[in-house]
């Protein structure tokens, strides 16, 4: 493919506003809690938060399941990821299991 047909495809694609519908049920531990969003302009991804009315810490090496309260339906040819924030890890040795990277 030469580069003025790459960069048109490229055009065409970029110019796509396919919108993916997401549902999600709140379960009665996340009531309170803001549902998933964009927490800027630009973000890649959104915010999650934890469905637990305490805090909880983690002894070297030990690992917790953390509730989010929420149940998705994702779209078949989909998927929905969750992430450690940027610097979790660095700063504090905290990260997910099966995380990309």
């Amino acid at each position: 493919m030469d580069d003025i047909a790459a960069l048109s495809e490229f055009e065409d694609y970029t110019q796509q506003t396919n919108k993916v519908k997401v549902l999600v049920e709140r379960l009665p531990e996340s009531e309170g809690l803001p549902l998933p969003q964009y927490a800027t302009p630009g973000s890649a991804g959104m915010d999650l938060y934890a469905a637990t009315d305490k805090d909880i810490t983690l002894a070297p090496g030990e690992r917790a399941l953390v509730p989010t309260g929420l149940k998705i339906a994702v779209p078949e040819g989909y998927e929905a990821q969750i992430r450690p924030r940027s610097g979790l890890a660095l700063r504090n040795g905290i990260t997910l299991v099966n995380t990309p990277g």
